[in-house]
């Protein structure tokens, strides 16, 4: 009895717990709903141990069962079955170890021609793939310090497949790369590995590449800013590292280009094979969003700042109307009436004065387009922040005139509109490789959008430690306030603790919000956003991220790129005790650095530097002063530091006795490089030591622990952030805090009553979470419908592009053949040109199933007269229509026709132009062609309408042939000209005819509306201005050429305009 008494006085049983780790699952609520609050009856005691008792069974069962379903899973899985598959290269490629560890450098590297010279003769990239992924191997460890594990090989292989590697963060994706990425290299076709930014495309490329280096291949860099014989340079090494904004532009470039000599990509086949890093975000996440090239169009700019000023007049609800959804605004009558009243006009959708795009644009910037979250003011230009991964993308800017308008509501300078010139959407980018692999840590939630849109499977490469992460249940938020308040008491209690905590949040604004609740609190943090002051600091910021006491905010973590070490990146330290001892002496410029960082850096434990390390700094630092004096200059901080990342990246390739050597050699000079060099190698080794006792300590503590802030628009991105805890076997949590007011649950009007609701049930203070099976559930319910959504828009965007793309096909595959075919292949798309247009004005007046007396002939020789006139000789301008009757006629009447012989009587004959058998056999392939049309009805008068427009298209080119020998001018002269023009055609049309398909893309969906498939009425009249255009560029071309011919003294002109 005393027992049971004892065990009721403590009153925490019976009311409801406020400190940090009050939570409720929902036999907590029915417990504390249930149970009496008195602490007097010994049964009461009783029945409470017994249903907590029944609770843990009921607990222990769940999780058995749950336990059971996942391995049964497992096992039945095709995923499973695959990867046992995988095992089997597994043991051939260390069946090869041994004899590949007895190879010396120069054999090792030998191998790589080998490889060759077998593939040469036949053999396929099957036949060597164990050996070479052995080579690989050894190669990386010799090189790098690290052996691919088993579970590597399998990436690896999956990669060369042709498939999407799943591989957890942590698990070494950068590393597995290097092994599909040398096998297809192999063949001299180009490798591109493409990364999500320059800056790990930057330290792919010198990490990997000095594996590949090794082994003989040649490893190519393309970053923002290079020119483009840079760009070609490094397009033609073996494998080429780029990030995939800079692959698209490239290629769209290459298709603007005016001659050969500017393309930079492997023409005709700059596409062989991929491995994309972070697949599923560059295919999915930013599969949203085309890429554009835009030429500036509008000058009205001074309507944007009036607009603005008129959007600042109208109240939402009253005036206008929005959907967070999709983005768009509604004017409601009254609002209507208001702007037209403010601008002075009867009509916002006047052709002649139209304001309507520019208040609608006004608004949405108004609305949707927040500074600190979609972008942020720098040196007077409002940057972008890309949404998923939390960086500014300075060379981009929104289109369709959005972009002034934000410039217009910050008061900013407006920048001249644009209109789109070329456009692909990755999807279409990277559907042009005939073989194309992935690596992301997140992507099995979108097998099925994958396979469907690139045959691409996904599998999941098992981990190389087990995953001991312990995802704690999703906390539900009345309101915003409640849940940024629990965040701050989580972060404190683990502060105190000393565990590591990184705190994932969806914007700057938030980021900033939280860093501000810490501050106040006095607990140090570092922060990472779009910032310039804190993007700087990107990779070391990351890199401190699992030591003792760090906290770190971050607005997204998909693409950092580097991964979070439990105690600490040690290569990371040790460059920062370098630079911190270095740095003063080389440069007086002064770094931003924020005030909290600082205050992280305070609370972090203090490296111990080994006496022969503190030596090597000190000599280090007086080698830098006199570098800096006696070279009379100080250099910027950028400069400086960019000397010592080169020192460093020379201490791991260069070694310790080498280094030594130069040191004392180059004594007199101040050998400041090889002096950084074998300091960092010192210093090193104490932060690794340093790391790994300190990492210890982190791990005894439980690991990093992961907060989120709110749930993402895609499941993926929070596994994202989960994926930072328990890297590699190490312990973690996770934790994920919800407001049903963050803006995921407002934008997609999601039905959030319920839960207030329940909240309020249980308590009367709406600062308190709940948690349990259900609410998550529900929540994740509700992301599904937003992944839905936006799946929905991606297949929607593929479907509409793929109409395009066919298109864009068309007429870059074209373009590339004039800028790179050889000079007669431009004589012949002119003659093709040519013999088009004639073939137009033909048909559209004459009908095979009628006489020749019932043809329009009249309108036929008018029309051929206009194109032709100015190269005629007065023979051919001289047919009559009663000419022309009497040829056809006797034509149609003549039993056998050898088209080589055949002429019209009654008609001029085309000058005898086509002498040569290339000539010749280039009218007899048009000849063929005519016979082949099917556009053209069969009937009686077939053969005769045929041999007309072989006669009239005959007449028209020989006369053209003859005009350009008579103007003097050499023969590369002239194919330059008529490259030139049969360029500038073509561009000048696509780019209107991709104005024309945008507006049609957008107006399209209002016939939904007449119960028409807005998809199928865009291929219909899409494919109808294609025709229009492909028409037009024809007639242009020739009107040109023919214009320009006659007046030969305009040449020059031509040629330069």
């Amino acid at each position: 009895m005393a027992a049971f008494s004892a065990t009721f006085s403590n009153p925490s049983i019976f009311t409801l717990n406020t400190n940090h780790q009050r939570s409720y699952s929902p036999l907590n609520f029915f417990f504390f709903f249930c149970t009496p609050h008195t602490t007097s009856f010994p049964l009461l005691s009783f029945r409470s141990r017994r249903h907590r008792f029944n609770s843990t069974i009921t607990a222990s069962l769940k999780e058995n069962i749950s336990r059971a379903t996942k391995t049964w899973a497992h096992f039945t899985s095709l995923n499973y079955w695959v990867v046992r598959d995988y095992y089997r290269l597994v043991g051939l490629v260390n069946s090869f170890e041994p004899q590949i560890q007895k190879l010396s450098d120069e054999q090792l590297t030998a191998k790589t021609d080998d490889f060759r010279r077998r593939l040469a003769k036949g053999e396929t990239l099957a036949d060597i793939q164990a050996e070479a992924f052995a080579v690989v191997r050894e190669a990386a460890k010799r090189k790098l310090g690290m052996r691919h594990f088993d579970v590597q090989i399998i990436g690896g292989a999956v990669l060369n497949d042709g498939s999407i590697a799943e591989m957890k963060t942590g698990e070494g994706k950068t590393l597995v790369s290097t092994l599909a990425a040398y096998l297809n290299a192999l063949t001299g076709e180009g490798v591109h590995v493409v990364t999500v930014n320059d800056y790990l495309a930057q330290r792919d490329a010198e990490w990997m590449g000095r594996v590949h280096r090794f082994l003989g291949l040649s490893v190519g860099l393309i970053q923002r800013g290079m020119k483009s014989e840079e760009r070609r340079s490094n397009y033609k090494c073996d494998i080429t590292y780029t990030n995939n904004s800079e692959l698209g532009f490239d290629y769209l470039r290459d298709n603007l280009a005016g001659s050969s000599g500017q393309l930079v990509m492997r023409w005709p086949k700059p596409f062989h094979f991929a491995i994309v890093d972070e697949v599923d975000s560059v295919l999915i996440d930013e599969g949203r969003n085309p890429l554009l090239i835009s030429g500036e169009a509008s000058k009205d700019a001074a309507r944007y700042p009036v607009a603005a000023k008129v959007a600042e007049l109208l109240t939402r609800g009253l005036h206008y109307k929005i959907e967070l959804k999709d983005n768009s605004v509604e004017l409601t009558e009254e609002g209507i009436t208001l702007a037209e009243m403010a601008l002075e006009t009867n009509d916002l959708w006047d052709e002649n004065d139209p304001w309507a795009r520019f208040v609608m644009n006004a608004l949405k910037a108004k609305e949707f387009y927040r500074q600190d979250v979609q972008y942020i003011v720098k040196n007077g230009k409002a940057l972008i922040i890309n949404e998923l991964t939390g960086r500014v993308e300075e060379k981009r800017r929104w289109s369709e005139g959005i972009h002034q308008a934000v410039e217009a509501k910050e008061g900013l300078p407006i920048q001249a509109d644009s209109v789109i010139v070329a456009q692909i959407t990755y999807q279409s980018l990277f559907k042009l490789y005939p073989k194309l692999s992935g690596m992301t840590g997140t992507a099995k939630t979108e097998e099925k959008e994958l396979l469907k849109m690139f045959q691409t499977p996904v599998i999941e490469v098992p981990t190389n430690m087990p995953n001991i992460r312990n995802d704690l249940p999703i906390q539900a938020f009345a309101t915003a306030r409640g849940k940024w308040e629990y965040v701050r008491e989580e972060i404190i209690n683990m502060f105190r603790t000393g565990r590591a905590v990184l705190v994932g949040t969806t914007s700057v604004e938030n980021s900033e919000y939280l860093s501000y609740l810490l501050r106040e609190s006095r607990i140090p943090h570092n922060v990472l956003n779009a910032r310039p002051k804190y993007a700087a600091r990107e990779a070391q910021t990351v890199a401190q991220a699992g030591r003792k006491y760090a906290i770190t905010i971050s607005t997204n973590m998909a693409g950092r790129g580097t991964d979070i070490i439990l105690g600490g990146n040690p290569k990371m330290l040790a460059k920062e005790v370098i630079e911190d001892s270095t740095l003063s002496h080389l440069s007086h410029e002064t770094p931003d650095i924020d005030t909290a960082d600082t205050m992280s850096q305070n609370v972090l434990s203090k490296m111990k530097i080994g006496p022969s390390s503190l030596a090597l700094l000190a000599k280090t630092a007086l080698m830098a002063k006199y570098v800096s004096k006696s070279e009379n200059k100080s250099w910027t901080y950028e400069k400086a530091k960019s000397v010592i990342s080169e020192s460093i990246e020379m201490s791991q390739s260069v070694g310790l006795d080498e280094l030594e050597r130069l040191v004392e050699e180059q004594s007199e000079m101040y050998p400041l490089g090889p002096c950084i060099a074998l300091a960092y190698v010192s210093v090193l080794k104490d932060c690794e030591a340093h790391c790994y006792n300190e990492g210890l300590e982190v791990k005894l503590l439980g690991g990093l622990h992961v907060i989120g802030t709110s749930l993402h628009e895609s499941r993926r991105i929070d596994n994202q952030l989960r994926g930072r805890a328990g890297r590699q076997g190490d312990p973690g949590s996770t934790r994920f805090m919800v407001s049903l007011q963050d803006e995921m649950f407002q934008k997609f009007n999601f039905d959030t009553e319920w839960a207030v609701n329940l909240i309020s049930r249980i308590t009367n203070d709406e600062d308190v979470p709940i948690e349990g099976d259900a609410i998550v559930r529900q929540l994740l319910s509700l992301q599904v419908s937003a992944e839905k959504y936006f799946f929905n828009i991606r297949k929607s965007l593929v479907e509409f592009d793929e109409v395009l793309e066919v298109q864009r096909k068309h007429v870059y595959d074209l373009r590339q053949l004039i800028i790179t075919g050889d000079p007669e292949s431009c004589s012949h798309h002119i003659f093709q040109y040519m013999q088009a247009i004639v073939d137009e004005i033909v048909l559209a007046n004459v009908n095979p199933l009628k006489r020749p007396n019932d043809w329009n002939l009249k309108k036929l020789l008018k029309d051929f007269f206009a194109i032709s006139w100015k190269i005629l000789d007065e023979s051919c301008t001289g047919i009559t229509v009663e000419s022309l009757l009497r040829s056809l006629v006797n034509a149609h009447e003549t039993s056998d026709v050898h088209i080589n012989d055949f002429q019209f009587s009654n008609l001029p004959q085309p000058p005898n132009a086509f002498r040569g058998i290339r000539k010749k056999t280039s009218s007899l392939k048009r000849w063929l062609a005519i016979c082949s049309d099917d556009s053209l009805k069969e009937g009686r008068y077939r053969v005769t309408v045929n041999l007309l427009r072989k006669y009239l298209g005959d007449l028209l080119i020989t006369s053209y042939m003859n005009t350009v020998q008579e103007s003097g001018y050499t023969e590369d002269y002239v194919k330059e000209v008529e490259r030139t023009v049969l360029v500038k055609s073509l561009d000048s049309f696509w780019r209107d005819h991709l104005v024309n398909m945008n507006r049609l893309n957008s107006a399209v969906n209002v016939r939904s509306f007449g119960h028409r498939d807005p998809l199928e009425e865009y291929k219909i009249d899409g494919c109808r201005f294609f025709i229009s255009m492909l028409s037009a560029t024809r007639r242009l071309t020739v009107e040109s050429l023919l214009s320009h011919w006659s007046t030969p003294e305009e040449s020059q002109e031509v040629y330069a305009g």
